[in-house]
């Protein structure tokens, strides 16, 4: 039975599960009806409703960032993407003599997508090609792609009044919001290529020896540049649910610093940084947590200059417990010393700690 409990302690998983069910108890303490779900217009609303709805870009971007974690690699150009995203598409629609059409809705939607590719290989080239370090040849559009987007929307906040772009960040579809349903199908369809097929194999391949999977065959260049691709597109369809639900483009503060919030959901999830073998549900289970505590923060009224602080200290408060090594110097008893070698008497009655050579015999 301590085996089966210790084992338990020790998976990936328990510790994420159990920030999330203490951060909802806080909010359950704060607020009595938090976790209460109701029907109201035929959608439904509630606490919960809204950690899943409000969280479905960060698991979008989430999902994306483990295929590149996966690879022994790092995207921070995500944030820029979503703002990119969102100030295209909300630039497209704003110039269109019938903003309800959806016709016009659904180019300005493809042209953000084909452009977060094209950014997205960009990435990977630069990587996969030039084998510049992900953490640099990201952190160039990182900078860059939020001066692309503080372009395209010259500075301003750009409004759109379009009910079929609203759909996408604020429609509701069979009762449960669109993101929601969005982020589970992309998650869903990414969940079945990497472990129906021989896709996953092959990454974490990459992701653990990128120089023997060349060697056996594996094309680890094409790899890398695809999750990079995948990555940058699921962060502008993260872009389109922000920009969407508020009817706006704001190139200054959309995806500002969800690439943080995105690799903390990936580790927390328990992918390593180093490669090789991931972990999708996990990663969905992490940006929840993240979603969470950004949801409590503002559900006990911590003040807004310290909020990152706190979401800080709770973040390394879960990953701490979580570490393994943590766990063995903290929570671990004092091992036990080995009992001390028993005293033999000798013959004239000395003590000693050897045996004699007439018992040494018996033994």
């Amino acid at each position: 039975m301590r085996a089966r409990a210790s084992a338990m302690i020790r998976h990936r998983l328990v510790w994420p599960v159990v920030a999330l069910v203490a951060l909802l108890a806080v909010d359950v303490v704060h607020t009595p009806g938090f976790l209460a779900v109701r029907m109201q217009d035929g959608h439904l609303y509630g606490g919960p409703i809204d950690i899943l709805r409000y969280g479905a870009p960060l698991v979008l971007i989430s999902v994306g960032m483990t295929l590149v974690i996966a690879t022994r690699g790092i995207d921070l150009s995500v944030g820029a993407v979503v703002a990119i995203a969102g100030a295209l598409a909300c630039l497209r629609i704003q110039k269109l003599t019938d903003p309800g059409a959806i016709g016009g809705v659904l180019a300005a939607v493809a042209l953000a997508l084909a452009v977060a590719a094209g950014l997205g290989l960009w990435n990977g080239i630069l990587v996969a090609r030039f084998h510049i370090q992900p953490i640099v040849a990201t952190l160039i559009l990182m900078v860059a792609g939020r001066g692309l987007a503080q372009l395209i929307t010259q500075g301003q906040i750009i409004t759109v009044n379009s009910g079929p772009y609203h759909v996408i960040g604020g429609g509701f579809l069979l009762t449960l919001p669109v993101p929601v349903l969005i982020a589970a199908a992309v998650t869903v369809l990414v969940a079945l290529l990497l472990r129906r097929t021989a896709l996953g194999l092959l990454l974490e391949s990459v992701g653990g020896n990128a120089e023997a999977s060349r060697l056996v065959g594996i094309r680890a260049g094409g790899l890398i540049a695809g999750v990079y691709v995948v990555c940058a597109c699921c962060a502008a369809v993260a872009g389109l649910m922000i920009s969407s639900n508020v009817s706006a483009a704001d190139s200054n503060n959309a995806g500002l610093w969800i690439e943080l919030d995105a690799i903390l959901a990936v580790v927390l999830g328990g992918t390593a940084l180093t490669g090789g073998r991931f972990h999708l549900g996990g990663t969905v289970l992490g940006a929840l947590v993240i979603q969470t505590l950004t949801t409590t923060i503002y559900t006990i009224g911590v003040p807004p200059e310290t909020t990152l602080l706190f979401k800080a200290l709770v973040v390394i408060a879960v990953c701490l417990v979580q570490s393994p090594v943590f766990r063995a110097k903290v929570f671990r008893a004092r091992p036990n010393l080995p009992p001390p070698a028993a005293e033999h008497e000798s013959e004239d009655g000395a003590a000693t700690g050897a045996p004699s050579e007439q018992e040494a015999l018996r033994r």
